[in-house]
């Protein structure tokens, strides 16, 4: 089989669901949702994540399913900061769940009612609830998917900007490259 270039494989911008980093957060959530309904299987799975881009029109970060999450309560930024707490776990550094649970309490985190959370939420603009991407999360367009592969397991990414000339043009996901594997083994 002849070795895949990440553009082989990377889902287009065009394609994917963008917002502006002034929009607020409901008006992300419903252009995610639109773009899952136009953008359905069997050509993708449903895209769980939206891009963001800057008063420039280039990508600045995105907003997945756990910034959405970490937004509804905004003393998560007391315990960290967002971009440190979404690349590790706390449990990772050997602490009991215990402790963790201890943290609801000592923070006082989540005693308002979840419509209210998802109410106030709604409402936050998107450029401070997204994901700022790191170096480690681009690859160049003709990368090969092993070096695609590298940067996803080493920096346990769920996708990676593709980039051609310092300009974001697709996006590879975790999902798209563990399907093609898949299906290599499947084949043979």
């Amino acid at each position: 089989m002849k070795i895949k270039l990440v553009n082989e494989l990377m889902i287009p911008l065009s394609e994917y669901a963008t917002v502006h980093e002034d929009d607020s957060l409901k008006n992300a959530i419903k252009t995610l949702h639109d773009n899952q309904m136009l953008n359905a299987p069997p050509r993708h799975d449903k895209h769980r994540a939206v891009l963001v881009y800057g008063k420039d029109k280039d990508i600045v970060g995105k907003i997945g399913p756990l910034d959405v999450l970490r937004s509804l309560e905004p003393k998560y930024c007391n315990i960290g900061h967002p971009d440190q707490m979404s690349k590790m776990g706390l449990s990772r550094f050997g602490l009991s769940n215990e402790f963790l649970c201890s943290m609801l309490e000592q923070y006082c985190l989540w005693d308002d009612n979840a419509e209210n959370l998802v109410k106030t939420a709604s409402k936050l603009r998107v450029k401070n609830v997204m994901y700022s991407m790191s170096e480690g999360e681009y690859v160049n367009e003709t990368a090969s998917i092993a070096e695609a592969i590298h940067q996803l397991i080493i920096g346990h990414h769920h996708s990676l900007l593709v980039s051609r000339e310092d300009k974001v043009i697709g996006i590879l996901r975790l999902t798209d490259v563990y399907k093609m594997v898949c299906d290599i083994m499947l084949t043979q």
